[in-house]
């Protein structure tokens, strides 16, 4: 056997291992994301690329702009609005607004604005909670927390969480979101128009609702107060 001498000890002893660097990458490259400026400048700012500042559609504080159906981004995990960027980017998802701008954005400028945002608060509470008292005849607060379970519907609690408050990377928030919002992807799900998600959940959801469910249940949402939201936490890119 082959002796190893004392500067070859040496030298293995303090090789980091491969793990330990890529940890390390990883962690570096969140902190500067969360910390550049990139992301509060196109959040806030016309760009030289033409990408107008988002608050303009979604509001100073991200608080989203029901008149016109732009949805809230303040306070919904980074993962979730970068993934909805990179869809929009890709054309997985439509829109004649966001399309375009997603496409001239670099992947830098998705993931850096989607942090920006989901560092922001959630807007105030529209009024308390009151899901416990759900009543068949109040279609919306009954298809949020109870669901259709003859029709196979379950409730939008089970994977968006108490309130609407989102779950993890895939279920974003839906209180405080404006129920134009809501209607619009409900039915675009139910058009094939935007990409299935998480097991394919929401065309099938979407495609058990009546008019009349995708109208309560979208104002439900929409008057649902935002307090403790659940932020989703970025895992390392693989």
């Amino acid at each position: 056997m082959k002796s190893i001498g004392p500067d070859q000890r040496k030298r293995l002893r303090w090789r980091p291992a491969p793990t330990f660097i890529t940890c390390a990458l990883t962690v570096s490259c969140i902190v500067q994301a969360q910390e550049s400026p990139l992301g509060a400048t196109i959040a806030t700012k016309d760009t030289a690329k033409g990408i107008p500042a988002c608050i303009s559609c979604h509001g100073a504080q991200g608080e989203g702009n029901a008149a016109a159906g732009f949805p809230r981004l303040a306070g919904a995990g980074a993962p979730y609005l970068e993934a909805q960027l990179d869809a929009f980017a890709n054309g997985q998802r439509k829109s004649t607004v966001m399309q375009p701008f997603a496409k001239i954005m670099s992947s830098e400028g998705r993931m850096a604005v989607a942090e920006y945002f989901s560092r922001m608060p959630p807007p105030a509470d529209a009024r308390p909670e009151n899901s416990s008292s759900a009543v068949p005849s109040d279609t919306g607060a009954w298809l949020a927390t109870r669901g259709r379970w003859e029709q196979g519907l379950p409730a939008c609690t089970q994977c968006h969480g108490p309130g609407g408050s989102g779950v993890g990377a895939a279920f974003p928030p839906l209180a405080g979101q404006p129920a134009s919002y809501i209607s619009a992807q409900l039915h675009a799900w139910q058009k094939g128009m935007r990409p299935p998600g998480p097991l394919a959940l929401m065309p099938v959801i979407a495609s058990k609702l009546s008019e009349a469910d995708i109208k309560a249940v979208s104002n439900y949402y929409a008057a649902e107060p935002t307090t403790g939201n659940v932020k989703s936490v970025r895992e390392p890119r693989r």
